[in-house]
């Protein structure tokens, strides 16, 4: 574990931390102005694979979030860059409205299988096309794996079990590119030049959020917001709290985002909402 520095970014959950779908979580519009009043480096990194950047930040503004396009780092990014890396050409298991930031990548005859949150294609035809595809040797590239997601009507199944599935019918493993993959927090942070022992995620998902962020070496702060609520991450998070004895591991918060004070100084003290926290 490398020695803690002073704080430098803070990288900020989307889904289920600043937003549900077309809602606002309650205060964190002004969490997020206190937060730019620190002196540090902001990304928002999300595992949303439902909709193109562009649109997503679109729904940011309608939601009051003062937000760029290039602060925001996606999953589909992450894909993206992976699926030009290895050349190769993807079934794409993802949503319609994901598939302009795919534009000018090559799908005919594909090699290849890219799967994210696409409710409207997971068919039997299209699981089995891709079921076939592996077995020929194509690689299975998940966006993430994420077990649920919040909706206002409640919790939905998330890409994960979909994976899963492809996995077991296959006997294979899955490239996972978003959360909590290492490789998806240290590109995030390579454009804020900041290295993870000067960072900090701030998330409402124990498993893929801060538990990926502590495996990557960065603090990681959990947010009662959304994903929490389900009794199965109640578990995770209780292990969350066992394993805030670590040095990568902060108090969690009711609050939307933590207070991150404007001096340099313990980073321990740095990460402390202006109230009491309460660990799960």
């Amino acid at each position: 574990m490398a020695t803690r520095r002073a704080l430098k970014a803070v990288l900020v959950d989307l889904s289920g931390t600043l937003h549900i779908e077309d809602t606002a979580i309650p205060g964190a519009q002004e969490a997020l102005k206190r937060l730019r009043s620190a002196p540090v480096t902001i990304r928002f990194v999300t595992n949303t694979t439902k909709e193109c950047k562009r649109t997503l930040l679109e729904r940011l503004r309608r939601l009051q979030f003062d937000i760029s396009e290039d602060e925001i780092f996606t999953s589909l990014t992450a894909a993206r860059n992976l699926l030009e890396q290895r050349n190769v050409r993807p079934m794409l298991l993802v949503d319609d409205s994901a598939l302009p930031d795919f534009q000018g990548i090559a799908t005919d005859s594909p090699n290849a299988v890219l799967i994210g949150l696409a409710p409207e294609h997971f068919s039997y035809q299209s699981m089995n096309q891709a079921f076939r595809l592996a077995l020929d040797g194509a690689p299975i590239i998940a966006i993430h794996k994420a077990r649920y997601y919040k909706k206002k009507d409640g919790l939905a199944l998330g890409p994960g079990p979909f994976v899963t599935a492809l996995e077991y019918a296959t006997d294979t493993q899955a490239t996972v590119v978003g959360k909590p993959a290492k490789t998806f927090f240290l590109e995030a942070l390579r454009s804020t030049g900041c290295g993870p022992e000067e960072a900090v995620m701030i998330g409402d998902d124990c498993r893929d959020d801060i538990g990926g962020a502590q495996d990557t070496g960065m603090l990681g702060i959990l947010v009662k917001t959304a994903s929490f609520q389900c009794p199965s991450v109640h578990r995770e998070n209780r292990g969350a709290s066992r394993r805030s004895s670590k040095d990568n591991s902060a108090p969690s918060t009711h609050s939307p985002l933590p207070t991150v004070p404007s001096s340099e100084g313990s980073t321990e003290q740095a990460m402390r909402p202006k109230s009491a926290p309460r660990l799960i």
